[in-house]
């Protein structure tokens, strides 16, 4: 099993002074969650504005911790970790593509796509020969020189999805990657993405596109927090 929660609760702590009535009140961000990913499923996540995806999203990627429940990760119970543990577990397993692509904008693509790897161990002269297939697979074997600010909101994203790969890992988390993108564009990084999957690996997509959602094996619904039935 990719991923396993079992009865994961968030909540988010507000300080009195936020409040205004002197209470310690908290948010109740995800509630009661429990649910089991398959190695090599794709799958999207879908809700409203504030239905919890993307906290789950980050409790996913170790980016956040569960006020309740445990999460076991590739086999490996995540309580108790820390931090170091936890970015080590993050960085072998795990790849991350985002709606804003957080692109280093003084970096080459090529920089930008092997600067995961610097934390690996691997050696640079490695991450270069991954860094230069990876851009040739998604397409931009010509633009790996150019920086950010000379290549198209896609083009961009494919160099996201080439950094997301750089490390190798299981499992890609993807947070709304379509959302700035033309229909056009969308397309074409969805087939990238099932390209991916074809290579056996586990992905989980939080998406508000009908369309996006239907194109992954299975959708998990979110409502205020908790799964829909």
């Amino acid at each position: 099993m990719a991923i396993r929660m079992r009865h994961i609760d968030r909540t988010f702590r507000q300080e009195p002074q936020q409040i205004g009535n002197g209470e310690d009140r908290g948010v109740d961000v995800l509630k009661d969650i429990s649910l089991d990913i398959a190695r090599g499923e794709f799958v999207a996540l879908q809700g409203t504005s504030g239905s919890g995806k993307s906290t789950l999203l980050q409790l996913m990627g170790l980016l956040d911790q569960p006020s309740a429940g445990s999460y076991t990760l590739m086999g490996r119970d995540v309580a108790g970790l820390d931090d170091n543990a936890r970015s080590d577990l993050r960085n072998c397993c795990l790849g991350f593509v985002f709606q804003s692509f957080y692109l280093i904008p003084y970096a080459s693509a090529l920089e930008n796509v092997i600067l995961p790897g610097l934390y690996s161990g691997t050696s640079r002269a490695e991450l270069r020969s991954r860094g230069v297939s990876l851009l040739e697979r998604v397409g931009l074997g010509d633009r790996m020189n150019f920086k950010p600010s000379r290549l198209s909101g896609g083009q961009q994203q494919r160099v996201a999805m080439a950094r997301a790969l750089v490390n190798e890992p299981d499992i890609i988390l993807a947070d709304e990657p379509t959302g700035q993108l033309d229909s056009t564009t969308s397309e074409e990084i969805m087939g990238l993405f099932h390209d991916v999957h074809a290579l056996g690996k586990t992905i989980v997509l939080v998406t508000h596109d009908e369309i996006v959602a239907a194109g992954a094996g299975r959708i998990i619904h979110l409502e205020d927090g908790r799964i829909a039935d």
